[in-house]
């Protein structure tokens, strides 16, 4: 997109237009809805030119339909706008001029007084000492959050000793050692807001969209193996959420009857049965330097952003690439770290084609705006800034928004995961009207919706080929709208500071994920469609009477059709640990502790690879068999 060319003399800057595009509509523009049907004196006798045919429809179209021609007349004037275009004019400083209220006259003068004062301190030379000040301030930052400890003590938030369903292998001979065993760890802040994404059956109950907590209501807080170790950290009150920490873990093997509990506010779930693998907490005597430093480093970089704009006020270039890289490099190393401690050559990666894609933001949008603040540094630093610190944060500013990832699965099962949609769409239908509303003030709006209708059938293609998934990340969305945000409006400002936070956050936090995925990309621990198996025994067949010791539960061969899929066998969860792999159509509960409530649950395999598994059947203690719910777990 070209429109035209800006001066920046004297710290002003000017929008020309394109003029000879200008004129050559200009001649157009008072001719109705079609050009004006003219042919050449001694004109050779071949067809007329497309534009003269056209003429000529339109001119029987209004001989035909007079009424409907004048309606659709309009409609192409007022979408097309002024002829020829017009630029609209600059923001005049808010802080920075004269009002007039009931008959009196009083002057603001915030903005001047700005740069009078901080003009002193724009020289090129303090900007370039400052910036290697502060590079130098932040990489001491980055070395006491992530390298003044041993890089194993790291655990994520999801870091768990027992992965779900048949993760462990059989009998959990995966993740053995079961107990006498411990070690220190340190955790980073902010834990407790990182959640399932899909359903986790634990027993006889689904958890979904919580920590995964099980346990740590008795005594001495024992905590189920497959719990989150930081969220159960938190819980059990070795340290806060807002600041992480260290602690010691200790394996103390089989632990009944899981009780739930809730403190600093986390929730845990119980379980009744037996589970092979528990842990329990201590306090570190070996690790130091554990507060997690995230919040200052925040505070720190908004104060360096705040001062860029206000005192060192460098050019609208300069600024811009300040901003890419304190963003990018916030989110990479202290916000949202890929893995802890952050992996450096995953974020260089991504941090080049990131460079790209803004400088592609610069040229479409943000030179027409950001330059005309400079005669108001404090009006721009609130405009930008707080959207852009809003959406480089988005994992905390939009976190109580029930809608993760932009896919109909996702959204349909994440409680009130519909209605926040439509509130979205909404508020982006509003702001989508006003923009338009702006750029057709511009004589512009014909050419933006020609590229975004291409654009639209263009992803429509894509979501339409057989075996992917289309997905909208938030990179995507953001390179989508940022074209259209520039114009010389305060909105525009807002708008590109936000785009521009939340593009940073996409990128720096998850990668430059593709567009069109596999269901099987998309799984991320959930169900995969696979077929289910059936119990032949049910809660007709069970003969509560028989001892639990003599007791053989069974289920039905495997038809053909699933078969010749390639699945070979079968895989058997009993109190939510693989106890069983093979073809057999039954298995013995001989080993099973009397007394205690059971949980059956069975999944199709091939070449020992488990599949969905069936939700639990759940055996209590009384004899009382309760078939599985229909779907799969």
């Amino acid at each position: 997109m070209d429109q035209g060319i800006r001066n920046s003399s004297s710290g002003e800057t000017t929008v020309h237009s394109n003029e000879e595009r200008s004129k050559s509509e200009a001649g157009t523009s008072e001719q109705g809805l079609y050009g004006p049907d003219s042919l050449l004196v001694g004109a050779s006798p071949h067809p007329p030119p497309p534009s003269t045919r056209f003429s000529r429809l339109a001119d029987s179209f209004r001989a035909r339909s007079p009424r409907l021609y004048h309606v659709a007349d309009r409609a192409v004037k007022y979408i097309r706008g002024p002829r020829p275009k017009v630029d609209l004019p600059n923001p005049v400083p808010l802080l920075g001029r004269t009002y007039n209220f009931k008959g009196h006259r009083f002057a603001i003068a915030l903005e001047p007084a700005i740069i009078r004062f901080t003009r002193p301190l724009t020289v090129a030379w303090l900007f370039v000492l400052l910036v290697a000040a502060y590079i130098i301030s932040f990489s001491f930052l980055v070395r006491a959050q992530w390298y003044t400890i041993p890089a194993s003590s790291f655990v994520g938030c999801t870091s768990v000793f027992w992965t779900g369903d048949a993760g462990c292998g059989l009998d959990g001979s995966l993740c053995a050692p079961f107990s006498n065993s411990s070690f220190d760890f340190r955790c980073p802040a902010q834990c407790s807001s990182v959640v399932l994404q899909n359903p986790r059956v634990v027993g006889d109950e689904s958890v979904d969209f919580v920590p995964l907590l099980v346990g740590g209501g008795d005594s001495q807080k024992t905590y189920r193996a497959d719990s989150f170790i930081c969220a159960s950290a938190v819980q059990a009150g070795f340290f806060s959420d807002s600041t992480g920490g260290c602690a010691s873990v200790n394996l103390v093997g089989n632990f009944t009857n899981y009780l739930p509990t809730t403190a600093f506010g986390l929730s845990s779930i119980g379980f009744p049965s037996v589970f092979p693998m528990s842990f329990r907490f201590s306090p570190s005597d070996v690790l130091t330097h554990c507060t997690d430093l995230r919040t200052p480093a925040l505070a720190f970089n908004i104060l360096i952003t705040c001062f860029l704009f206000l005192v060192l006020r460098p050019k609208a270039i300069v600024m811009w690439w300040c901003l890419v890289c304190i963003g990018f490099w916030h989110i990479a190393l202290f916000s949202q770290p890929q893995a802890t401690p952050p992996p450096l050559d995953v974020a260089f990666g991504a941090f080049l084609p990131a460079l790209f894609v803004c400088y592609g933001f610069w040229r479409v949008a943000v030179r027409f705006t950001l330059p005309l603040f400079a005669s108001a540094p404090f009006e721009a630093m609130i405009w930008y800034l707080a959207p852009y610190w809003t959406g480089v944060l988005t994992n905390l500013t939009m976190d109580q928004i029930p809608i993760d990832r932009l896919t109909a699965a996702d959204i349909k099962q994440q409680p009130g995961g519909v209605l926040a949609l439509i509130i979205i769409v909404l508020i982006l239908f509003v702001l989508v009207v006003n923009q338009i509303r702006v750029i057709r003030k511009t004589g512009w709006l014909p050419y933006y919706l020609g590229w975004y209708i291409i654009g639209g059938l263009v992803a429509l293609v894509l979501a339409l080929l057989p075996g992917l998934q289309f997905r909208l990340h938030h990179y995507i969305i953001s390179m989508v709208l940022f074209p259209g945000v520039g114009f010389p409006t305060r909105l525009s400002a807002i708008y590109q500071g936000f785009l521009l936070g939340m593009f940073l956050n996409d990128v720096a936090a998850f990668g430059f994920d593709s567009i069109l995925q596999t269901a099987a990309d998309l799984v991320d621990g959930g169900t995969t469609g696979s077929p289910l198996p059936t119990f032949l025994t049910n809660s007709t067949t069970y003969n509560a009477s028989v001892a639990l010791a003599n007791q053989t539960i069974s289920w039905y061969g495997m038809p053909t059709a699933i078969a010749t899929q390639g699945w070979n066998g079968f895989a058997l969860l009993v109190d939510d640990v693989e106890v069983y792999m093979g073809t057999a159509l039954n298995y013995s509960l001989a080993a099973l502790e009397v007394g205690l409530p059971h949980f059956f649950r069975l999944a199709y395999a091939m070449e020992g690879t488990p599949g969905d598994f069936t939700m639990p059947v759940t055996l209590w203690p009384n004899g009382t068999w309760v078939n599985p719910l229909p779907g799969a777990s």
